[in-house]
């Protein structure tokens, strides 16, 4: 049984090494480095950021969001962030992690959640779609990795969106 809960600070060593794992394995994030707590935390919403923790207390997953701008008009549009460990892939904590962060997304007022994945990433592409996301289009060439498997290589993204379907406003207003 898993459980899904806030992400505290206390957290970040396994939240770190999930996010290392994505990094090394080159199909999650053009980042090289993961960041420090401070970095992580002043870049990232303080809710919803979720993580996965299995009954015997390790963290397993995690997701959080950064807002896509600090514009007023922006305010209810998030881009975020899912990883599971390898560990613990195709256990389904990743659907539940995102069912749990689109829900706290949506009770917080957020009316669009997007990403960028690269195409090749098909099992987070398909883990999307399930949850409602739809491919907005594809950004050719976007980035050149620096690391991993694809170390020099230029990039293609898929973006994707979620409109909140949960805020009860068809306007997109917070309540």
């Amino acid at each position: 049984m898993t459980l899904i809960r806030a992400m505290r600070p206390g957290d970040w060593p396994s939240v770190e090494a999930i996010y290392r794992e994505g990094i090394d394995d080159g199909e999650a994030t053009f980042e090289a480095e993961t960041p420090s707590w401070e970095a992580f935390d002043k870049s990232r919403i303080a809710a919803p950021r979720l993580v996965a923790e299995d009954a015997d207390g390790t963290i397993v997953g995690w997701a959080a969001a950064s807002l896509v701008s600090a514009r007023p008009a922006y305010r209810g549009v998030v881009e975020h962030s899912v990883y599971v460990a390898r560990a613990a892939r195709g256990r389904g904590i990743g659907r539940e992690l995102l069912d749990a962060f689109v829900a706290a997304a949506d009770e917080a007022g957020v009316w669009t959640v997007q990403s960028s994945i690269f195409p090749e990433n098909v099992a987070s592409l398909r883990l999307h779609e399930r949850a409602g996301f739809r491919v907005i289009g594809r950004r050719e060439r976007i980035a050149r990795s620096t690391v991993g498997p694809h170390a020099g290589q230029w990039r293609d993204t898929v973006l994707i969106e979620r409109r909140s379907l949960g805020n009860g406003r068809e306007d997109g207003e917070r309540r």
